[in-house]
């Protein structure tokens, strides 16, 4: 599904990565930790293509999609939630309303609120790019910091909706710094220095 080997990154002479690997398989559940800056966001960004490695490889099977939140997600920052979802997902030409209205409801967005996405809090942000990341029904998800400003009533909708991905055999990677409350994962790795290590 997703293997990454021996993956390498600097940026100028600092070595962010250094010869990180691991495999992912359908329906695993993947925990990397580590403090802020330790290079988390960096493997998702070489993993999605945003960013080019200096050394190793990223292999995704033919047929897997990628959804991922990573930081400070992108948004078109004076138009309504609904309305950016609705062209993330039209970009695929894979936009379903219903789908994407039930996840808003469920993690306390109103799909039907005007208010331009310039306005909403961190924690707003981080549960629409949560489903920005899932709405699509990707089979492989990167959820950098999901729960970043999200309080404990979402925090537990989020779990569930993890829950289900699980049972649906989709893939998801989560990288922080910290535990998230009741959510148990197959796989933990912790990024030290660049390194990635344990299981």
């Amino acid at each position: 599904m997703l293997k990454v080997e021996n993956l390498n990154k600097k940026f100028g002479k600092k070595e962010v990565l250094k010869d990180v690997s691991f495999e992912l398989q359908p329906g695993e559940r993947l925990h990397i930790i580590g403090k802020n800056g330790s290079g988390k966001s960096t493997i998702f960004k070489i993993i999605t293509g945003i960013l080019k490695q200096n050394s190793g490889t990223v292999n995704i099977d033919d047929g897997d999609v990628i959804g991922a939140l990573i930081e400070n997600p992108g948004f078109l920052e004076y138009e309504a939630g609904l309305e950016n979802m609705k062209f993330l997902a039209e970009l695929n030409h894979n936009y379903n309303e219903d789908r994407v209205r039930k996840l808003m409801k469920r993690l306390s967005l109103d799909p039907d609120d005007s208010q331009a996405v310039s306005k909403y809090s961190i924690g707003m942000r981080q549960k629409l790019g949560i489903i920005q990341a899932i709405m699509e029904k990707q089979n492989i998800v990167l959820l950098d910091e999901p729960t970043r400003g999200i309080d404990k009533e979402g925090i537990a909708v989020f779990v569930e909706i993890l829950e289900e991905l699980k049972k649906q055999n989709r893939a998801v990677i989560i990288a922080n710094h910290d535990d998230i409350p009741n959510l148990k994962y197959d796989k933990e790795l912790k990024l030290v220095n660049g390194v990635l290590e344990g299981e």
